[in-house]
């Protein structure tokens, strides 16, 4: 992970509609989900897809996707389910706090915040901890601050 970094932005809220339909269909490009796509489709998930229960739903999602493009889910790669979650709790919060409404704009000031950062994990986790087995193959609790609610 990086401290330091400038995220690629979105144009239009139909982007980030492309990348979460594509992660749902599996046709989405492997070289299309970076940081910035996986943050705008939790993003849009939450706030465009009611119908999906994200906290029930969001590991399944990940790992068919990875599957389908020919990645693989396991102790090294592929799905962390405590990256994942921290991430999730952040989006949410981000979503809770923003005055922005359209969704390309919501999208572009999280990834601009603390919540987009490709580091924000580690404000709550030691790096030890997040990068385990464990944490990866199942949400484990932050050992140095709790997520937020």
């Amino acid at each position: 992970m990086t401290t330091e970094y400038s995220p690629r932005l979105f144009e239009r809220d139909e982007d980030i509609s492309a990348i979460g339909t594509g992660l749902l269909a599996c046709t989405l490009p492997r070289e299309a989900w970076t940081h910035e796509a996986h943050l705008g489709a939790c993003l849009w998930l939450l706030s465009e897809r009611p119908d999906i229960d994200i906290d029930a739903e969001i590991a399944g999602i990940i790992r068919r996707f990875n599957e389908s493009v020919g990645g693989v889910n396991d102790d090294t790669q592929g799905y962390h389910d405590s990256i994942t979650r921290a991430y999730v709790a952040g989006v949410r919060l981000f979503l809770s706090t923003t005055t922005e409404t359209g969704l390309a704009a919501r999208v572009n000031a999280m990834l601009r915040s603390d919540v987009g950062r490709r580091d924000w994990p580690l404000r709550f986790y030691s790096r030890e901890l997040l990068f385990s087995v464990p944490a990866r193959r199942g949400f484990v609790e932050p050992d140095l601050a709790p997520l937020p609610a």
